[in-house]
């Protein structure tokens, strides 16, 4: 409480800070560490002069600030959907989809667990859909190879974009799961739940595995081709992590485009995109991707390439082929 009155004094004190150029953004916690990295970035370059804010609140969260002119900017870990294109339109909002690196959505375990080394999707699905909830509690009722242990899952909360990817991937229908499970927006709970817990299972966004690998083990996901992938950089550039591999963006408000820092921000983004989407274990786009987005923004390309429907297991060469069409 003294640190807000503290703070609200220096403001007070100082107009000239208090008149700081803000740029407002939140939504994906999976799209935060990129997000992030490249505001830190900018605002070394705009030597503080602008202040970027980054929250979390989820995709869906996100997307309900950004559809009410909260923010300038909303992180999303799928494509905005229906509902959400109905709520942007009634409050007059028009935005700029911009893909900005694909995820790995990665499956993990404890890494004492010894029996999980792979997953088919029927097993996820036998794990996280609605009817397993309070039945299907301990490992050998999913596979009766597996051991007579309690079962404990984590997952992202309903207003992650992550969740209904995996859910609509999973279960076949977003939002479709069980509700027996440690949930939150915050991906670092997550890793924190199934570092402590061996018969623990979760899923997240790739960055946060590889952040802490020395804690989790992922699972490789057996893919329409029979085949179980791990998820990598490579698997993700072949198409052979399915379907569990997505786009992710940023979505920019047209009306606070209008705003010299928020265009600046948005162009340092997409041509800082790669470099640092690479640097905290996502995978970039090709580098005429970036060009194709501010080309977009550029010439008021508006609105969403995907019709508001939730899609499940697009490469980055069919996103590409989309993308390109004027």
């Amino acid at each position: 409480m003294r640190a807000w009155v503290f703070a609200g004094a220096l403001l007070a004190a100082a107009p000239a800070f208090a008149q700081q150029k803000i740029v407002k953004i939140d939504g994906s916690s999976t799209v935060y560490p990129i997000t992030e990295a490249v505001a830190e970035e900018f605002q070394q370059a705009k030597r503080n002069q602008i202040k970027v804010t980054v929250g979390i609140s989820g995709t869906g969260g996100g997307f309900k600030k950004f559809c009410r002119g909260e923010s300038d900017i909303s992180d999303a870990s799928r494509p905005i959907l229906e509902k959400e294109m109905a709520d942007c339109k009634r409050a007059g909002i028009e935005y700029f989809e911009l893909p900005v690196a694909f995820d790995a959505l990665t499956v993990v375990v404890n890494p004492r667990n010894t029996f999980i080394r792979q997953l088919s999707i029927a097993e996820l699905k036998k794990i996280w859909e609605p009817g397993a909830q309070g039945k299907v509690t301990r490992w050998n009722q999913v596979n009766a190879a597996w051991p007579d242990a309690p079962m404990k899952l984590f997952g992202p909360g309903a207003d992650s974009g992550t969740f209904d990817y995996f859910t609509e991937a999973v279960v076949g229908k977003a939002k479709s799961s069980r509700g027996d499970f440690t949930a939150s927006e915050d991906d670092n709970v997550l890793v924190q739940g199934v570092a402590r817990d061996t018969n623990a299972l979760g899923y997240f966004g790739f960055a946060y595995y590889v952040e802490n690998k020395d804690k989790l083990k992922a699972v490789a996901v057996v893919n329409g081709e029979g085949e179980p992938v791990v998820p990598s950089f490579d698997a993700v550039v072949k198409g052979t992590y399915q379907p569990l591999s997505r786009p992710i963006f940023i979505y920019v408000s047209a009306k606070s485009l209008a705003k010299p820092e928020v265009k600046d921000f948005v162009q340092f983004y997409l041509e800082n995109a790669a470099k640092l989407s690479q640097e905290v274990k996502y995978v970039p786009l090709p580098a005429h991707a970036y060009k194709t987005a501010w080309d977009h923004v550029l010439k008021g390309k508006r609105g969403t390439v995907f019709g508001g429907v939730a899609e499940v297991g697009i490469t980055i060469e069919e996103l590409l082929k989309r993308e390109a069409k004027p």
